[in-house]
């Protein structure tokens, strides 16, 4: 099927911009507002009974604006029990992001759950970050509330663990659901595993995978993070994903590493 003519419009609000740059957003709003565009896509087949989204990448073409932006969804491959859905984010004239779900069949698989990893600590056994690191930009660092189970900050370097929930809305005026909470939270896994020092280093995501294992619950999301650097300016994050419940799912990241 092909892609609607029309999407939503939004304006990216100061809460957005990341701590590379300051007329860039964090990629963690706009990946939040393609889960939303995910969630609200209608099945490509009127017969399909309810489905859950268990998949997501987010392709990262070029930096997001910090203003007007287009986001459209569609079934790119309808069916009753495997979907799949198809997004795209525009700004300024081009394509920014590009994205693809699989939407799959809810069924009751209780009695062969098997595999979860253990319970994080909940955030109250956490310590609250407060402040930047130097050399960190205001905007969405400030947008969400960070607590430490491992490490105390996104300027230590290494393998970190956190809990994180949102302050403000995804979009003005609605409640963000545990799935827009988490994706928001979870793009943030190459910071909350930095490897290097943001103000001599740049390692930028230039992708986001989620597979979840079932969907997440509630405002909490944890991630527990490490991140690998090769030898020819790539790298690659991976995290496991919680909530107050447990674990959820996993994430991977692309990096491409070079000095500043």
């Amino acid at each position: 099927m092909s892609a609607p003519e029309k999407g939503e419009r939004f304006h990216a609000t100061f809460s957005t911009t990341g701590p590379w740059f300051s007329d860039a957003q964090h990629m963690g709003p706009p990946s939040a507002l393609i889960m939303r565009a995910f969630e609200r896509c209608a099945p490509g087949r009127p017969d399909a009974p309810p489905l859950q989204l268990a998949r997501m990448t987010i392709e990262i073409l070029g930096p997001v604006p910090a203003g007007e932006v287009t986001v459209r969804a569609w079934a790119e491959r309808p069916g009753r029990t495997i979907e799949m859905l198809a997004a795209e984010m525009e700004a300024g004239g081009r394509t920014v992001l590009r994205a693809r779900a699989w939407r799959l069949a809810i069924t009751d698989t209780t009695e062969a759950a098997v595999g979860e990893a253990a319970p994080l600590p909940g955030p109250e056994s956490a310590v609250l970050s407060t402040g930047r690191p130097e050399g960190w930009l205001p905007g969405y660092l400030d947008a969400l509330e960070w607590r430490w189970l491992r490490k105390s900050s996104m300027g230590d370097t290494g393998p970190g663990t956190a809990w994180a929930r949102l302050r403000v809305p995804v979009v003005e005026g609605e409640e963000p659901t545990p799935l827009q909470r988490l994706v928001a939270a979870a793009d943030s896994a190459n910071g909350v595993a930095a490897p290097l020092d943001l103000r001599e280093w740049l390692f930028v995501n230039t992708e986001l995978t989620v597979h979840l294992h079932r969907p997440p619950r509630g405002e909490w999301a944890g991630i527990d993070a490490a991140t690998v650097i090769g030898p020819t300016g790539t790298g690659t994050v991976s995290a496991t994903l919680f909530d107050l419940d447990g674990q959820v799912g996993r994430i991977t990241q692309e990096l491409t590493v070079r000095p500043r």
